[in-house]
C-alpha cells in the first residue's frame, strides 16, 4: 500500500466567468496519508466540498494534478476514470443515495454488481457485521431509519475494498446520537480495516473525531490541526470568521 492514499498538489478550480467567477480553490496542496482519518472544514464557500469532488474525481479542476493510490487521476480518460472511481474509491454522502427499489443487501454489493464481480463472502460478512446490519439485510431504505441507511452506505462504500472513502457531510441528516454512532463507525473503518477516510463536515464535534483536520478559506489550505478537540477545532473555525460553526454529534468522553 502507498504511503499517500491521496494527494492534491495546485488544485485551481473557477466558477463562472468574468466579473462574477468565483475561485472555489486557489492552488490547494493537500496529502492525505494511507490509513488516516482526515476531517476538511472551513467557512461557507472556503471550497471543501469542491476540493473532496475534485480528489475523488467527480468534478475536474482547471489546474492541478490529483492522484489516488499513487495513480493520476486528473489526465486520466473518462472511461478509466469511471473504472478507478468503481474499483478504488467509496463514497459517502449526507443523503445516503440508495436505490429504493433494492434491499439493503442489493445496495450493499451494488458496485461489485455493476462491476460484474463476486463479493468475498468473508469480507462481506466482515463489513456487515461492523455496520451492525445483519439482522437488516432484507429491509428497503423506506423501512430503515436515517442512521441505518448511513450504515447501508458506509457498507457499499467499503464493499470493494477501495483505496479511499470520500465523506460529504455523512453525519448531516441525523441526529446526534445517530451522528455519534456513524462516526464511531469510520473511526472503526480506520482503525480495523485499515480504511482512509476524508470526510467534510461543519461539525466540530465530528471533526474531532478524526486525527487531523484541514481547514479551508478562500479556496486555500490555511491550517491543519492535529489529534483535534471539539474546542480546539471551534476556535480555529472562529480564527477564520465562522463564529456560529454547528457543533451536531456528541463530544467523545474526555475531548474537551
Amino acid at each position: 500500500m502507498p504511503s499517500v492514499a491521496a494527494q492534491a498538489e495546485n488544485l485551481v478550480k473557477h466558477y463562472g466567468s468574468g466579473p462574477a467567477a468565483v475561485t472555489a480553490l486557489g492552488g490547494v496542496n493537500v496529502e492525505i496519508p494511507a490509513g488516516s482519518f482526515t476531517a476538511v472544514m472551513g467557512p461557507s464557500g472556503s471550497g471543501k466540498s469542491t476540493l473532496l469532488h475534485c480528489m475523488a474525481g467527480l468534478d475536474t479542476a482547471d489546474s492541478g494534478r490529483v492522484w489516488i493510490g499513487g495513480e493520476e487521476i486528473t489526465s486520466m480518460p473518462d472511461r478509466q476514470l469511471t473504472r478507478l472511481r468503481r474499483d478504488r474509491v467509496g463514497f459517502v454522502f449526507q443523503a445516503f443515495n440508495l436505490l429504493p427499489v433494492l434491499s439493503a443487501a442489493g445496495n450493499i454489493t451494488l458496485p461489485l454488481d455493476i462491476a460484474g464481480r463476486d463479493p468475498d463472502r468473508a469480507w462481506l460478512a466482515s463489513v456487515v457485521e461492523t455496520v451492525g446490519l445483519a439482522d437488516r439485510l432484507s429491509h428497503r431504505p423506506s423501512e430503515l431509519s436515517g442512521g441505518q441507511q448511513q450504515r447501508v452506505a458506509i457498507a457499499r462504500a467499503l464493499v470493494s475494498r477501495p483505496a479511499i472513502i470520500f465523506a460529504d457531510e455523512p453525519t448531516g441528516n441525523l441526529d446526534s446520537r445517530t451522528s455519534a454512532e456513524v462516526l464511531d463507525l469510520l473511526r472503526r473503518c480506520v482503525g480495523e480495516f485499515g480504511q482512509t477516510v476524508v470526510m467534510v463536515t461543519h461539525d466540530p464535534v465530528a471533526a474531532s473525531c478524526s486525527q487531523r483536520v484541514v481547514f479551508l478559506a478562500d479556496g486555500l489550505v490555511v491550517a491543519t490541526l492535529d489529534q483535534p478537540t471539539p474546542r480546539a477545532v471551534l476556535d480555529r473555525m472562529r480564527a477564520l470568521g465562522e463564529p456560529e460553526a454547528r457543533t451536531v454529534g456528541r463530544a467523545p468522553l474526555g475531548s474537551e
